[in-house]
């Protein structure tokens, strides 16, 4: 047997679920029998067969990945419940093991799995949505590829009408329909404060998640970003925010601009200076990159 064929077997029973008492499960990759897959390339010792020593690993690999993916995810956790959440978490990462040197992947397919699979969060499933967006979008902005910052002098003899500006990588432009921004950092709050009853801060995050839960759904504009290596949440003016979707769609500044306000509310009188305002405070927080340099033709 090859070292890859070695990896790939060891792998499909490690990854194998277990079974609802936490067990490695009988049957094998296939229906074989798990016993004699084990046999296949794990030597018993004096203390433990085979398939006791590949148990460990299995119950190893499933105990750490549940771990980490509850620790990513206070907030849907919050959302569900412990029951649905533990359902979801053993569906979505039987549908999608780990496939990255690190854990911090583990959750980046969730959106998408979520929306396939809208029965596991019930009447929840756009708040549970809402909630999953923002989760990875934070995990991207803590931890997320940095650019050299745009400074002052390359815009000096920028020409405003064929500029175009890239966002950093790490930032996320979210349009949710929930307060989950609030909601979050609540949980995560909760979870920092030393309660003399756990009984008593499980009752109030219930109360948190239900209140949220029973608002009518709105347009919420969101910017997840870092400074410092602090991951922070801003809300954006619905104009702001398409200003910036635009300017990450690769658009010129003029027309990402004229796209924005052209439904908007806010008087034409006034626009400049929110304009202003804007790209001051987006350049003071390094969200622009520095243009690449093209080499130039020898």
């Amino acid at each position: 047997m090859s070292l890859l064929a070695l990896q790939r077997q060891m792998a499909a029973a490690v990854m194998a679920p277990l079974t609802p008492a936490g067990n490695m499960r009988q049957a094998g990759p296939k229906g074989r029998p798990m016993r004699q897959y084990a046999g296949e390339f794990i030597k018993p010792n004096d203390r433990l067969t085979s398939f006791e020593r590949l148990e460990i690993y299995n119950r190893q690999y499933w105990y750490r990945i549940l771990d980490s993916f509850a620790e990513d995810l206070p907030g849907l956790h919050a959302v569900l419940g412990d029951r649905k959440f533990d359902a979801v978490a053993k569906a979505y990462l039987t549908e999608n093991p780990s496939r990255s040197f690190t854990l911090r992947n583990l959750c980046s397919r969730l959106e998408t799995w979520l929306k396939k699979h809208p029965r596991y969060a019930g009447s929840r499933q756009k708040l549970a949505l809402d909630m999953v967006r923002l989760e990875w979008a934070d995990i991207e902005a803590f931890d997320g590829e940095a650019k050299a910052a745009l400074k002052q002098e390359d815009l000096a003899a920028a020409d405003p009408d064929a500029l175009r500006l890239t966002l950093q990588p790490y930032i996320s432009l979210l349009a949710l329909q929930y307060p989950v921004d609030d909601l979050l950092l609540a949980v995560k709050d909760d979870e920092d404060t030393d309660f003399a009853s756990n009984a008593f801060n499980e009752r109030r995050k219930r109360k948190r998640v239900a209140a949220t839960a029973r608002l009518k759904p709105k347009p919420i504009y969101l910017a997840v970003h870092r400074v410092d290596y602090s991951v922070y949440f801003r809300r954006l003016k619905r104009e702001e925010f398409e200003v910036l979707t635009g300017l990450r769609k690769g658009k010129p500044i003029s027309r990402a601009i004229d796209a924005a306000f052209r439904k908007s509310s806010i008087p034409a009188g006034e626009r400049a200076e929110y304009i202003q305002d804007w790209f001051h405070n987006w350049s003071a927080l390094g969200w622009f990159c520095r243009p690449e340099q093209t080499p130039a033709k020898s």
